[in-house]
């Protein structure tokens, strides 16, 4: 897998990543994204298009890490900055939804990776693994463990 380097100092400075007003509505709106983005993935595989139910799979726990990032104040349309957050801010482990980003590029962007129906299976059983983890901390965070987030996510980023 290669590494990724993320200028956090640009994606602060054109905005890409930034601290925002905490919106149950959007939270809401990116958890709904999540679930439908799964139940297409679960589709797709059924009719063998494996490929895009790998891409789906992934962007399902991509949005449950932005629905999280919404409750507590923070915009990223990065998704590696958003990868490393997730690690940096709430302590989540990073590594499934990494492996996920790295399997949906060579899956969705280079026509010589064939796809089996097994990772398929196990990219759908991670994303369900992954998105039950975020939503079972979502909900129970406190208020006060929001603003806690909230203050340490705006602490780093003013780093920058």
């Amino acid at each position: 897998m290669k590494k990724q380097t993320i200028n956090l100092r640009k994606l602060v400075k054109l905005k890409i990543l930034q601290i925002v007003e905490p919106s149950e509505n959007l939270k809401n709106s990116y958890l709904q994204k999540s679930d439908d983005s799964l139940k297409s993935a679960k589709i797709l595989s059924t009719n063998g298009q494996y490929a895009d139910a790998i891409a789906l799979s992934y962007f399902s726990m991509y949005y449950s890490v932005l629905a999280l990032f919404y409750l507590i104040g923070v915009k990223s349309e990065n998704h590696n900055a958003s990868i490393f957050l997730l690690k940096r801010i709430f302590d989540i482990d990073n590594e499934v939804i990494k492996k996920a980003k790295f399997e949906r590029k060579d899956k969705q962007y280079y026509p010589n990776f064939a796809v089996s129906e097994k990772e398929v299976l196990d990219a759908l059983i991670s994303a369900e693994d992954f998105n039950a983890e975020i939503l079972n901390f979502i909900t129970g965070l406190t208020f006060k463990d929001r603003d806690s987030y909230f203050k340490k996510a705006k602490d780093f980023l003013e780093i920058y």
